[in-house]
């Protein structure tokens, strides 16, 4: 499975983007208000607080820094439920 992580404070062409990656088969992870433009767009997104269980912290500006997330990173894979 392909997966992008979706998290810009600059949404300037984000559901295009973000548009493009689903109709190439990639599920789209995304933060707070990234998640919430894409959702109001029709644009299916999971949120990243569901895949790691853990909420954004400092006002939202914490929202990545989890093993989950960059585990898969530096594995070069995408992260997992497990």
């Amino acid at each position: 499975m392909k997966r992008a992580l979706l998290s810009v404070s600059d949404k300037s062409g984000l559901l295009e983007f973000a548009a493009a990656l689903g109709a190439l088969g990639f599920e789209l992870l995304s933060t707070g208000g990234t998640h919430k433009l894409l959702k109001n767009h029709g644009i299916a997104a999971r949120e990243v607080a569901e895949l790691t269980g853990f909420p954004e912290i400092m006002d939202g500006r914490v929202k990545t820094l989890h093993p989950k997330i960059h585990g898969a990173i530096l594995d070069g894979a995408a992260p997992t439920t497990r």
